[in-house]
């Protein structure tokens, strides 16, 4: 039986386009912002902004307040997810270019499938996921391509290790979040990971000095739109829609996200930024997206084989 007839194909359409092109320009809304606000400090009130409106969204609809265990489970996935995450690509963008980091984020499913291989009771990946591996970061060596030394356009290897650790703490923090047991509804918990993870990088922006000398009279407005760009579209719309198509359509389907943002970043950076669009980065983009297809076919197919 189901509460409400299943949604149109307009409306699935629409819901992908929304995570196709609004997750993909994120990327290019963090470049712009980090060029005028310290990287940790402005993760961290994106995220708080954006967890405390749909708390409160929730809270004016009739929800229950999140219980005490909601609030510290969600809390642990928000440090992975956005801690870890969010705030070593926002930190990385300050040096590497939006498309390249996206690029880079796309092998993020990989590490996500290593994870739940070393996982309590995790099953060994099918061959075709090594393979998937291999491609991976056959295009992530060739993007930093390190054998051009100082003389290369190479990108900023701190950058690129960053990008490296926050797919791994990703990938920790997926699998985290669906052994976990809360009875927080999506949205809800998404909110509280938001705030946990917003509290978590305000501690790390204070560590880091982001505060110190910071004058916000001297923000140009194109860092605030960004800023609220990412908190209204990226946040609480791009999080919203995955929940909702990830309650309405296959996962493997809705998991192609990851190889259409990569280039959705890549072409609005080269658009808006001038960032450079080389023979080097078209290459990564084949290896890097081809690794993220061959991942989601055996997904698809190791379902399918699981099915009774």
């Amino acid at each position: 039986m189901s509460d409400s007839p299943p949604p149109s194909r307009a409306a699935l359409a629409a819901g992908f386009a929304t995570i196709y092109l609004v997750w993909g320009s994120t990327y290019l809304g963090i470049r712009i912002a980090v060029e005028s606000l310290p990287p940790f400090l402005m993760a961290s009130g994106r995220f708080l902004v954006a967890g405390g409106l749909l708390l409160g969204w929730l809270r004016l609809r009739g929800g229950p307040w999140p219980t005490a265990e909601q609030w510290r489970v969600n809390g642990v996935i928000g440090l992975f997810l956005l801690l870890g995450g969010n705030g070593g690509v926002t930190w990385a963008e300050q040096f590497v270019p939006s498309g390249v980091t996206a690029l880079i984020i796309g092998i993020g499913p990989l590490f996500v499938v290593l994870t739940e291989w070393a996982w309590p009771g995790g099953k060994r990946p099918p061959a075709l996921t090594f393979v998937a591996l291999a491609l991976g970061f056959a295009g992530v060596t060739w993007l930093a391509a390190p054998w051009e030394g100082a003389a290369g356009n190479t990108p900023h290897p701190g950058g690129v290790a960053a990008i490296l650790l926050a797919c791994a703490s990703w990938g920790v923090g997926s699998i985290y979040s669906r052994h976990a047991r809360h009875g927080a509804g999506p949205v809800a918990a998404a909110a509280l990971q938001m705030l946990g993870g917003g509290l978590g990088l305000g501690i790390l922006a204070l560590f880091h000095g982001d505060l110190r000398g910071f004058n916000p009279s001297t923000v140009p407005a194109k860092a605030w739109g960004a800023v609220a760009y990412l908190i209204v579209a990226g946040s609480i719309i791009g999080y919203s829609t995955f929940a909702w198509l990830m309650r309405h359509s296959k996962p493997a389907r809705v998991a192609t996200y990851a190889y259409v943002n990569p280039l959705v970043a890549v072409v609005l950076g080269w658009a808006i930024l001038g960032e450079p669009l080389t023979s080097r980065l078209l290459v990564a983009a084949l290896f890097v997206v081809g690794s993220v297809v061959l991942i989601t076919v055996a997904r698809t197919r190791t379902a399918a084989g699981s099915g009774g």
